[in-house]
C-alpha cells in the first residue's frame, strides 16, 4: 500500500482550518473548560446533596459511544477503594440484578440515544435511584424530571467524543460526594487534571510545529500502521481505549486497544504474525507487486502509574515488540490523581487523532457510518 498522509499539512495552518472545517481542534482545546464546567453543572444540578451514608449497593452507568465511556472514568477511579461496585453498561435496558437498592446514572450527550433511555426506562420500572447527564430540554431530561430525579444539563462541545470531560465529570463528581471516589481537598483533582489539560492543549497547538508538538509526532508515527494500544495502570485501560475510539471516529482509522496483563495472554502473540516487521519479510510468498510499503503494526504503551509490576510489563512489552521489528510508541502519564494522570493521556490522545485526520485530509467531524446505522434501524 502507498501512503497518502502529507506530512506538510500539519504544520500548515492554513491547511488544517481547512481540513478540519468543523473546527474538531478546537473543541478538543476546549477540555479543561469543560471540566470546569462540569464541576459547576454538577453543583447546580444538586449533586452535593448526595451522601456517602446513603451509599447505593451499586452504581451502574449507562451509556454509548462517547457517552459511555464516562463510566470507564468513574469505574478506574473507584476500583482500588470503592466500597460499591461501578458497572458500565452499553446496551438496551438493565443488568437483571439492578433494582431499587442501585443507583443509575443515564449519560447521553444528546439525551436521545435510544440504548440509553431504554436503560433509563427500565431502571425506573424497577424503582432503582437515577441521575442523568445529557442535554437540557431533551428526551432523556424529561424522564428525569417525571420520576423526580436529578439530572445534569451538559452543553455539547461539537460531538459527544469531544464532550468527554464536559459528560464524564459530572459523573465522577456523583461518585464522590457517595464517598466511592476520592478528589482531594475543595476536589482538587478536578482543577488538576483542568490545569493538565490546559498545558496539553498549549503543546499540541496547531500552530506549533511537528518536531515540538507530541499529538502531531505521535500522529507520524501512527500513520498507516495497525496500532494496538495496551494500557498499563490503573487509568491505561481506558486511555487505550479512548485510543482506539477515536482513531476511528477522528481518523477513520482502526486500533487495537487492551489492558496489560491480560494483552501478554492474548494479543502479544501477534507480534509473530503476518502484520509484525520481523515476521513479513521472511514471507517469501508474499505478493510485492505494487507494495511499495506493506501495513504494519505499531504497539503504543500507555504507561500510567508507578508501580514496578507495571514497569515491568510496560519494558517486557517494548522489548519484545522491539525483538520482532514491531516499532513502540510510549506515552507516560503525569501528574499525582489518577483522574490527573488520565488527562495527561487523553488528552494527548485527543489531539493527535485529529491532526492524523488532517495528515490524511480527512475532516475528522463527519461521522457517515454511524449514520447510515442509525438510518438503516430508524
Amino acid at each position: 500500500m502507498t501512503t497518502d498522509l502529507d506530512d506538510g499539512r500539519l504544520d500548515n495552518v492554513e491547511a488544517i482550518s481547512s481540513i478540519d472545517s468543523r473546527q474538531m481542534l478546537r473543541a478538543v482545546a476546549t477540555s479543561a473548560a469543560q471540566v470546569r464546567r462540569g464541576r459547576t453543572a454538577a453543583q447546580d444540578a444538586g449533586l452535593d446533596g448526595l451522601r456517602g451514608d446513603d451509599r447505593p449497593r451499586a452504581v451502574v452507568v449507562a451509556g454509548m459511544g462517547g457517552s459511555g465511556i464516562a463510566g470507564d472514568v468513574v469505574a478506574a477511579l473507584a476500583a482500588p477503594t470503592s466500597p460499591a461496585p461501578v458497572v458500565v453498561h452499553r446496551g438496551p435496558g438493565l443488568p437483571g440484578w439492578v433494582g431499587a437498592a442501585d443507583l443509575v446514572i443515564a449519560v447521553s450527550c444528546s439525551g436521545r440515544t435510544a440504548e440509553t433511555l431504554s436503560a433509563t426506562d427500565e431502571a425506573i420500572r424497577r424503582g432503582a435511584r437515577l441521575i442523568g447527564v445529557c442535554a437540557d430540554e431533551s428526551p432523556l431530561a424529561k424522564r428525569c424530571v417525571q420520576a423526580r430525579a436529578l439530572h445534569v444539563d451538559v452543553v455539547p462541545e461539537l460531538t459527544p467524543r469531544s464532550s468527554f470531560w464536559g459528560l464524564a465529570v459530572p459523573v465522577v463528581v456523583a461518585c464522590a460526594r457517595l464517598s466511592l471516589v476520592d478528589l482531594g481537598l475543595d476536589d482538587g483533582a478536578l482543577e488538576a487534571a483542568a490545569q493538565r489539560l490546559e498545558a496539553i492543549a498549549e503543546a499540541c497547538r496547531p500552530d506549533r510545529e511537528t518536531f515540538v508538538n507530541p499529538a502531531k509526532s505521535l500522529a507520524l508515527e501512527l500513520a498507516d500502521t495497525l496500532p494496538m494500544a495496551w494500557g498499563a495502570g490503573q487509568t491505561g485501560g481506558v486511555a487505550a481505549y479512548r485510543f482506539a475510539c477515536q482513531l476511528a471516529e477522528n481518523a477513520k482509522q482502526p486500533a487495537v486497544a487492551g489492558t496489560l496483563p491480560e494483552t501478554h495472554h492474548n494479543q502479544i502473540v501477534s507480534l509473530d504474525g503476518r502484520l509484525a516487521g520481523g515476521s513479513a519479510d521472511q514471507d517469501m510468498f508474499r505478493d510485492r507487486v505494487d507494495e511499495e510499503q506493506p501495513l504494519r503494526l505499531r504497539l503504543v504503551l500507555l504507561h500510567d502509574d508507578d508501580e514496578p509490576a507495571t514497569a515491568d510489563r510496560v519494558a517486557a512489552s517494548d522489548d519484545i515488540a522491539s525483538a520482532r521489528g514491531v516499532p513502540v510508541s510510549r506515552l507516560r502519564s503525569e501528574g499525582d490523581h489518577p483522574l490527573e494522570r488520565l488527562a495527561s493521556l487523553v488528552g494527548v490522545i485527543d489531539f493527535a487523532s485529529v491532526y492524523l485526520a488532517v495528515g490524511y485530509g480527512i475532516d475528522p467531524t463527519p461521522v457517515d457510518a454511524i449514520d447510515a446505522v442509525k438510518m438503516r434501524l430508524a
